[in-house]
């Protein structure tokens, strides 16, 4: 992009900046988000990027004393303390307030572009090898994940530690209270029900914290014989079928606070409560996060009685479309494959499995944060693309 400004001006009496370009389309910049963002060493420390101006010495009603344009590529401001700010063009396109540039931006930043699917799923795959060493590979299984929720990775070696290698590729692993990484087998006296052998249902894991893990890893390093097998679907997919069908259940789903709990000893004792809606949404009642795990749904429940009722029916209906035939993909981990999915979006489930004396299934399982997965990827891609 290297935009050329032909002409610029104050308007609404020196409130507003225009900026007509070489292309013929113009942008607004309001006069106090100029101010507030000028990148002068005395307002802007380049080294982290980071704002040096404070806000109480901002004058929120600030007006252009002068304004003027140079070589088609910069504008230079001076203000009525005689500060004087300038602006690339470059810039100042890139933040433009229209709608198509902060559409254009959003989808830069956040790539919220979602890749619906059903039991009909095409698992995408990427070799575990190709994703540690090779960037180009590592940028498609980010992007691959954010988009559609799941990304298969194959050729793991079997043993314990896999996923603190994939940890570091990233950044970091999120630590819980399950520890850094945790050990899927069945136990004595299992303190998750995941340390079993039986079914489990549907689930996201660890909505009894505040900020539940973003995106989960599962390393298979034995696999069972018979049984055993793993399930998914797509929460945000299933939400939208449930809004669609029935309204008023998804109203409910996405405004009640549930209650969960999380007692026992792992990594550390710990005694955890939280309340979450089922279905998080944002400001236009999209689903942004799925927070379901019967298992940790706690016998508390604080609404009025008469709300209860409601609330089960509800449930069972977005229940009963999770683990429709039509809804839910149903596959077999092999020993080396490393399944990373969206904690956020996609529930998962597993279909029971003999134990025996020995440990016949076991699987390696690891958090990260949403917030550590876009910074590697968005690293990723400036490295990849060449792009700032």
């Amino acid at each position: 992009m290297n935009p050329g400004i032909q002409k610029v001006e104050a308007l609404d009496a020196g409130h507003f900046v225009r900026v007509e370009w070489e292309d013929g389309s113009e942008s607004r910049y309001p006069c106090v988000w100029l101010r507030d963002n000028c990148q002068c060493p005395r307002c802007f420390l380049r080294s982290a990027r980071a704002r040096r101006l404070v806000f109480e010495d901002l004058d929120v009603n600030i007006v252009v004393k002068e304004i003027a344009l140079a070589g088609r590529k910069k504008i230079s401001i001076t203000w009525p303390d005689e500060h004087a700010s300038e602006y690339e063009a470059e810039w100042l396109k890139k933040r433009c307030f229209s709608e198509e540039a902060r559409a254009e931006m959003r989808e830069d930043l956040f790539l919220p572009e979602r890749q619906y699917w059903d039991s009909d799923l095409q698992l995408p795959k990427i070799p575990f090898e190709e994703i540690m060493y090779n960037d180009e590979s590592a940028y498609k299984w980010l992007c691959t994940l954010k988009k559609v929720g799941i990304v298969l990775l194959t050729g793991a070696a079997t043993r314990e530690g896999e996923l603190v290698k994939l940890g570091h590729r990233i950044g970091f692993l999120r630590l819980t209270f399950y520890g850094p990484t945790w050990q899927v087998q069945d136990k004595a006296d299992a303190n998750n029900v995941a340390y079993t052998a039986g079914k489990l249902c549907f689930h996201t894991d660890y909505p009894v914290l505040q900020h539940p893990p973003g995106v989960q890893f599962l390393h298979c390093i034995k696999q069972t014989a018979a049984g055993g097998e793993s399930e998914v679907v797509d929460g945000f997919h299933v939400s939208n079928k449930l809004k669609k069908q029935n309204p008023q259940a998804y109203q409910i789903l996405s405004s009640t606070a549930v209650d969960y709990t999380d007692v026992g000893v792992d990594y550390c004792d710990f005694a955890v409560q939280c309340k979450q809606r089922i279905i998080d949404v944002d400001s236009r009642g999209q689903a942004v996060r799925i927070n379901y795990n019967n298992a940790t749904r706690d016998t508390v429940f604080d609404i009025p009685a008469e709300k209860v009722r409601p609330f089960y029916a509800a449930l069972k209906e977005f229940d009963d479309l999770l683990n429709s035939a039509e809804h839910k993909f149903t596959y077999k981990l092999k020993p080396g494959d490393i399944v990373t999915f969206d904690n956020w979006r996609v529930l998962h489930g597993r279909q029971s499995y003999h134990s025996g004396s020995e440990v016949t299934r076991h699987l390696e399982g690891a958090y990260a944060d949403w917030d550590v997965v876009m910074s590697r990827l968005r690293l990723l891609r400036k490295r990849v693309l060449n792009r700032d």
